[in-house]
């Protein structure tokens, strides 16, 4: 029986293991391991429950909803029922500038304001910059061909302002990206292709917004839909749920893969065996690597040096996030919107701030609490990741105090440290994904997937796993498949 050895069990080796878990429900006569290093499986999708009700997210705590792959794998699942929507009749959200926190206006899509009145009486931006903003209306679209930064998108369509006061804190917060390094092509293409397309971004979004609310919205049946969307007890439901359909007996915990090597046989045949900590070792047919690409650099490099070399040039950075719980009887703050943003020029350590408790509904055992989400690390600050517990409290609370006015102590705390954990799509991203790809089709039976590639976001993990795993069994049973990452 031919065997795919997964290396990674976050969402995305996950979504790959479930994905060949089926072809053996279904009859395929195929076998799997999922080795995982770590004391858990989930990766980043992390989320902690206490006994008394309280639920805090480590990693994401939400996804898009106008992708597909979340639902599709929720209806598998048996667990569309556990998706709820975000609490959008509370939906406001704030960039602080200038020491004040200023509501961001109703209508903005990405960047791109969309609604006239809201962008009109807004103090978010100063006159001079909303008419810089509203001269996108006029510039000709770039006609030379090749990929830029985000940075430079922006200020040239949009003007510096947006691009400090909105773009900046946006992928800061939502991305631990810097837009001055992002590659447009790689992390936004919608707005090339608006440009190219309408020669505006002002243009394409007034008349896309029919289609993107129909998306948005989505089907009448199911959950109702909202752009970011979560699970009932926090993102580690969907992990369950996943785990819950697999088979134990082929998932290893505290794994920890060495190196990779290949191994031909008698008759010409491509093998391979993992070598794990301590000695023990693992045959496979094929190997799907569901790691993060400088993880898979080190352990492909006795087997292809120039592959190990590639990935390495996708950088990764560093973030943590802490969650704090108060009783609202200890604050003055009413927690009236999703929370706030914070431009990197305003002088803070912290990157933003979710009111989780306003955002999702069963966040708390009851209304008399709230629970907030504090960011910090990132592209350009990644020094605060490695702070101790007692010093990224003491910034934390120094900031919220400073922001929100909140001197109470919390009645719980969480810190979570994402160390080199988060790929950064920088300018030529997908030059080096291109040839990646070339490089892992000069070794059949070994297939990459994850958020290093064509999508950070938790549904294109899952697309990228199921991808993967199709590519592999496609391969196994004789089929041969480009070996796209």
């Amino acid at each position: 029986m031919k065997k795919v050895a997964i290396i990674g069990a976050g969402i995305t080796g996950l979504s790959t293991a479930y994905t060949i878990q089926r072809a053996i429900d279904k009859g395929q006569d195929i076998d799997y391991v999922l080795l995982e290093k770590d004391s858990r499986l989930g990766g980043k999708i992390c989320t902690e429950r206490t006994s008394d009700g309280f639920v805090a997210e480590g990693g994401p705590d939400s996804f898009i909803s106008t992708k597909p792959w979340i639902f599709e794998l929720a209806k598998k699942l048996d667990c569309e029922d556990r998706i709820i929507p975000s609490n959008d009749e509370l939906k406001k959200t704030y960039i602080l500038i200038g020491n004040k926190l200023r509501m961001l206006p109703d209508g903005v899509m990405m960047v791109v304001p969309t609604k006239i009145m809201p962008f009109i009486t807004t103090d978010l931006f100063s006159w001079p910059g909303k008419l810089r903003m509203a001269m996108d209306y006029f510039i000709p679209k770039k006609r030379e061909p090749g990929d830029e930064t985000l940075a430079s998108f922006i200020e040239r369509r949009l003007g510096k302002e947006c691009l400090h006061r909105l773009a900046d804190p946006l992928v800061a917060g939502v991305y631990s990206s810097d837009p001055e390094t992002m590659s447009l092509q790689a992390t936004f293409p919608i707005l090339l292709d608006m440009e190219q397309k309408y020669g505006s971004l002002l243009k394409g979004t007034f008349t896309s917004m029919k289609g993107r609310a129909k998306a948005q919205h989505g089907p009448s049946s199911g959950p109702k839909r909202t752009l970011h969307m979560s699970f009932k007890g926090g993102m580690q439901d969907l992990i369950n749920e996943v785990v819950k359909a697999l088979d134990k007996d082929k998932i290893l915990i505290g794994a920890d893969v060495q190196k990779v090597d290949e191994v031909e046989g008698e008759d010409g045949s491509t093998t391979y065996r993992i070598h794990l900590a301590g000695g023990k070792t693992v045959g496979a047919n094929a190997v799907i690597f569901a790691s993060l690409a400088h993880e898979t650099a080190n352990l492909v490099t006795g087997i292809d040096k120039d592959l190990a070399g590639i990935l390495k040039e996708i950088p990764q950075i560093s973030a943590a996030t802490v969650s704090l719980a108060y009783r609202k009887s200890d604050v003055k703050h009413d927690f009236k919107g999703f929370g706030f943003l914070v431009p990197l020029g305003e002088g803070y350590k912290i990157k933003g701030c979710t009111w989780s408790s306003t955002k999702w509904s069963g966040r708390v055992p009851s209304d008399d609490y709230a629970i907030i989400r504090v960011f910090l690390g990132g592209s350009r600050k990644q020094e605060l990741t490695f702070l101790s517990d007692d010093e990224m409290k003491a910034v934390v609370k120094s900031e919220i105090k400073k922001i929100m006015g909140i001197d109470a102590e919390p009645v719980n705390t969480w810190i979570f440290r994402w160390p080199n954990s988060m790929p950064q799509y920088t300018l030529g991203h997908l030059d080096r994904v291109k040839k990646i790809d070339e490089y892992v089709a000069c070794h059949p039976g070994i297939f990459l997937a994850g958020a290093s590639y064509r999508g950070v976001g938790i549904p294109d993990c899952i697309n990228s796993g199921t991808k993967a795993a199709e590519a592999a069994l496609s391969y196994l049973a004789g089929k041969i498949e480009p070996a796209k990452v």
